[in-house]
């Protein structure tokens, strides 16, 4: 191969495992949150959605519509927290579709 092609190639290889990268990092995305007096938690994957409830047992003394409210609260800070790292595993995706590599070719193939 020319050196053009082994350089087209070289960058087609690091944008695969950019893209191979981000994808399986989206998908450990799992946000977190604990209520201050420790008595919920909760976890949500990368789209935001509950996959872990944790309710301590002195959590059945308050009010079923103060814990209600409380979960979501909860669930809404750890959508927050996954939305976080959702983002910085599309920046790190960005970056390395917009930074330019040594090496690269612009322009067409002749």
């Amino acid at each position: 191969m020319s050196a053009e092609m082994d350089a087209l190639v070289a960058a087609a290889t690091e944008k695969l495992e950019a893209l191979e990268a981000a994808l399986h990092g989206l998908g450990q995305v799992r946000g977190k949150h604990t209520t201050d007096d420790g008595l919920i938690s909760v976890e949500v994957n990368s789209d935001g959605a509950l996959v872990g409830l944790r309710l301590a047992e002195s959590i059945t003394s308050r009010p079923p519509a103060d814990v209600g409210q409380a979960i979501i609260q909860a669930c809404t800070q750890a959508a927050q927290d996954a939305g976080e790292q959702r983002s910085a595993v599309v920046a790190t995706l960005n970056s390395s579709f917009a930074t330019p590599q040594a090496g690269n070719v612009v322009g067409r193939a002749e």
